[in-house]
């Protein structure tokens, strides 16, 4: 779906002080742009920033970047951010737009990231050949690797059950170990869940969301042999 772009998006993103315009600028030094040290989450792909404004509040001691590709979105989220924070001063968020399929070019080994979350993302089913440009695909998660500490975590959500299958096959290929796993989220009992607009979404048509924590271990020694195509 066409979104209706956001004339007042960008005006406000350029202005708002947690926003990074540039961010390849800040590779391997994320950590520097918060005020205040603290363990490194990042989200790939924020969307309006529902779930995040929440997240990020409830966890001032965890500091968050939150990215999305679409400067009109992150206009949304970096709304309700503020609204969330009612005012009182943003010091542990910092968004960005930018292209997490290269994200390569942003975070580096320098970037030592506790947790990375991915929530219904593009789930890239139509075509086999747009497989490759999953977030939780073996390519990307091989950059993952690079800016994810030993034993650091990918929070993973979907509706979707063929992403998710195939996404627990990424996992393993790439040396990430499966902690937890539920294909019915919200009648785990699983906590903190916080309830992005896709989730809503989702379940209110009855949709089982499906999650897991992986945790990045060490690599198999055999490498996944289509990394190379």
């Amino acid at each position: 779906m066409h979104m209706r772009r956001k004339t007042w998006a960008r005006p406000e993103l350029e202005s708002c002080p947690y926003y990074r315009e540039l961010p390849e600028s800040c590779k391997g030094k994320w950590a520097e742009e918060f005020p205040h040290p603290a363990p490194l989450h990042v989200e790939l792909g924020c969307g309006k920033g529902v779930s995040t404004a929440q997240m990020v509040r409830d966890n001032p001691d965890i500091n968050y970047l939150v990215i999305d590709l679409v400067r009109d979105v992150l206009g949304s989220a970096r709304r309700n951010i503020e609204a969330a924070y009612q005012g009182q001063p943003v010091e542990n968020v910092i968004i960005s737009a930018l292209h997490i399929e290269y994200i390569y070019k942003y975070l580096g080994s320098g970037d030592r990231v506790d947790r990375i979350y991915i929530q219904f993302c593009n789930p890239w089913t139509k075509r086999k050949k747009h497989e490759k440009r999953r977030l939780t695909h073996s390519r990307q998660l091989m950059q993952y690797r690079d800016f994810l500490v030993d034993g650091g975590e990918i929070w993973f959500k979907t509706d979707d059950d063929q992403l998710f299958d195939d996404s627990l096959e990424y996992f393993a290929e790439c040396g990430f170990q499966v902690r937890y796993i539920t294909r019915d989220l919200h009648a785990s009992g699983f906590t903190p869940n916080y309830m992005s607009e896709h989730e809503l979404m989702y379940s209110a048509r009855g949709v089982p969301i499906k999650f897991a924590i992986a945790v990045k271990g060490p690599m198999p020694e055999e490498k996944p042999s289509h990394l190379e195509d």
